[in-house]
């Protein structure tokens, strides 16, 4: 295809602007093109196989250490200055690729680029010792892995993102990116907005399930994990433009129904003329129709003939079974309200019609099989089977999952099936996934090829004492209590404070109960999402109200301080979007600036890991950053006050837009 390694370098060089600049359809072209000619590879380091960071290595012997200027190593023609879509670390990659199409042309090869935590580069390629190790003896004209580093280095094509490249030991290749491409993606930001930093992910639609609780059973503090952890997952998603289905798979079909609605006609003839009077406190009414339940076998029985009749479709318990629902579903609202968390209700009675039909499919697949009295399939790497019908003909958490799954994949056509529940549910995953591959539903995970399903685990939320989160008289902890709580603190506390700092009265009553709300309800929110989910942690109100360390209160404080920056500067920061220009001359300006520009790397990679932990991390990170940067750049009054008015600005954005994808309200004063 190509005459000779000019001709191939002028490609590389024509493509670099190309896969820099393009939106996506010309992306699609290139991919096209890639599939014809011979092959990039991709990028290992893209989304959804994220590599562990590592540090920039820096060899000691100064010979192996060669600056090659991007500028000016080229016989490629230079790219113009672009501002390209999807992370910097995604553009990098690319140009990567097509250097390593120059460098060796002859091997498939996907690149390897990791952020720099050193001072030699900004990010690292880390390509060179596999090329050799595959090279080795077979007649390679590269004489040791930093020639290939160097030679790597030498055909990277020549654009305005790169400012130099540098080798180091066994052909580590360190990428020192341009400060003013730097400024300019970042004044690009601020004119064009946030959303421009989405990342590219390899996925158009995902099903996101999440909160699940139980119909007439209240929501506790064990919902919390599952719904703020769903909730910031879906954010992150539909911020990187995937459409995101969120579900709330209820359960609202079951065996306690029929304990629910006899207990109903029992003491209630005529609840149907009493509503919800008749029922009050759904949770009470629970607890009273479980104990008839467990202590009168007489009315077990009848209880179990109501499910009988509710699944058979009799309109009297399924207007019972309807009410009970409605009731319940009110208080999980109010709930939904506070967090401010949208779901869409489709719970294990939407799926129970689909259920025979999945279930024959699979016996006709010669899966399910008889055991014991009941229907199952044997799972390998498991003792017990995956029961799909029980003894007494009925279905259960299995069926039902299935024909989720089913009806996932087949109507809905998600790409990536996601639910998040507690660790302990693990094993049930792990089986219910394993039959859809058994059934040819997904592919092979060492494949990773879409569609695919994933269980987002979590641990537990402990008391003080170490077990598990409980009110003085034993029961959990309600979860619309917890967040009143929380308010109530965060009022108090802002109270006391602006009453000892004398600003008590420029605050209005509403600004004080939206601030108590946003401050309260987003610490709750934050000491939960900060932690690896897989984690346990402990439930402390004195630690997650706090103002200080890795907290949501010192964040929002953080937040208000830029605000209150830039308001004292008296300029119009959005005229300055427009008119001024950024420079990052300091280095404290750079190191702001260039982990400002690595936000949508770090989205792309809590979306890979489904791990809302690392925008935390990030977010705190950045807070730090800036508190450096204002410390040693006076930003009013100084003659870089618009440049560092909008490094300000665009720290504001950011952090902004990292508390909206964790779900929290930011606060402008505090």
């Amino acid at each position: 295809l190509f005459a000779n390694e000019v001709e191939m370098r002028a490609l590389a060089a024509a493509a670099a602007t190309a896969v820099v600049a393009a939106p996506t359809p010309a992306r699609l072209l290139l991919v096209s093109a890639r599939r014809a000619a011979p092959r990039f590879g991709h990028c290992r380091a893209s989304p959804f196989a994220r590599l562990p960071r590592s540090a920039c290595y820096a060899s000691t012997t100064m010979g192996d250490e060669t600056s090659t200027s991007a500028s000016g190593s080229a016989q490629e023609p230079a790219a113009p200055a672009v501002q390209g879509a999807g992370s910097v670390k995604q553009q990098i990659s690319n140009l990567v690729a097509l250097s390593l199409r120059a460098t060796v042309p002859e091997v498939d090869v996907e690149p390897i680029v990791e952020v720099c935590t050193g001072k030699f580069g900004d990010y690292q390629c880390n390509n060179a010792m596999g090329l050799w190790s595959k090279g080795k003896g077979s007649g390679t004209s590269f004489k040791n892995p930093n020639a290939i580093g160097q030679a790597i280095a030498k055909n990277l094509p020549a654009c305005d993102v790169i400012e130099s490249a540098s080798v180091a030991g066994p052909g580590f290749v360190n990428i020192v990116l341009s400060k003013s491409w730097v400024a300019k993606r970042i004044q690009d930001m601020l004119v064009n907005g946030i959303k421009t930093w989405a990342p590219i992910l390899p996925v158009k639609r995902v099903v996101l399930d999440f909160s699940s609780p139980n119909i007439a059973k209240e929501m506790h503090v064990g919902h919390l994990r599952s719904t703020i952890i769903g909730d910031t997952l879906a954010r992150m998603f539909e911020f990187s433009n995937v459409e995101v289905l969120r579900r709330n798979h209820v359960g609202d079909w079951g065996t306690q129904f029929g304990m629910l609605i006899e207990f109903l006609f029992e003491k209630f003839p005529n609840w149907e003329e009493l509503g919800s009077q008749a029922i009050g406190d759904l949770q009470v009414f629970y607890k009273a129709s479980k104990q008839r339940f467990d202590e009168d076998a007489e009315f077990k029985d009848r209880a179990q003939q109501a499910v009988v009749r509710l699944q058979g479709g009799e309109e009297k318990y399924r207007a019972a079974w309807k009410k009970i629902c409605e009731i319940s579903r009110n208080e999980f609202d109010q709930v939904y309200k506070l967090l401010d968390v949208q779901l869409e209700e489709k719970g294990e009675s939407f799926y129970n019609p689909y259920i025979p039909q999945v279930l024959e499919k699979l016996s006709s697949q010669g899966l399910i099989e008889e055991s014991e009295g009941a229907r199952v399939i044997f799972i390998q790497g498991h003792q017990i089977p995956l029961i799909v019908v029980k003894r007494d003909g009925g279905f259960n958490y299995a069926s039902t999952d299935l024909a989720a799954l089913w009806y996932r994949l087949n109507v809905e056509k998600a790409e990536w099936i996601i639910y998040v529940t507690d660790v302990g549910q693990q094993q049930h995953f792990d089986m219910f996934f394993k039959a859809a591959r058994m059934a040819g539903w997904l592919p092979d995970p060492k494949e990773k090829k879409f569609p695919k399903t994933s269980h987002v685990g979590f641990g537990l939320v402990l008391g003080a004492d170490g077990k598990r989160f409980r009110t003085r008289s034993t029961e959990v902890v309600r979860l619309g209590d917890l967040l009143d709580e929380a308010k109530s603190r965060s009022k108090s506390e802002l109270l006391q404070r602006l009453t000892e700092n004398g600003k008590i009265v420029d605050w209005t009553d509403e600004e004080l109960e939206q601030t108590s709300k946003a401050v309260g309800y987003g610490a709750v929110k934050y000491a939960d999402l900060k932690n690896n989910r897989l984690t346990n942690y402990t439930f402390s109100f004195d630690q997650m109200l706090s103002d200080k360390g890795n907290t949501a209160v010192y964040l929002q404080y953080a937040h208000a301080r830029i605000c209150s920056i830039i308001r004292k500067s008296n300029m119009d920061v959005e005229e300055l979007k427009v008119s001024g220009n950024i420079s990052l001359a300091h280095p404290d300006e750079r190191v702001l600036g260039l982990y400002l520009i690595r936000y949508a790397e770090i989205v792309e990679e809590a979306c890979t890991n489904l791990l809302p932990s690392v925008l935390c991390e990030y977010l705190y990170n950045l807070s730090e950053m800036f508190t450096r940067f204002y410390t040693n750049c006076q930003v009013v009054g100084s003659p870089e006050e618009p440049s560092r008015l909008l490094l300000c600005e665009a720290t504001a954005v950011v952090m902004r837009q990292c508390f909206q994808l964790l779900g929290i309200t930011p606060v402008y004063k505090l």
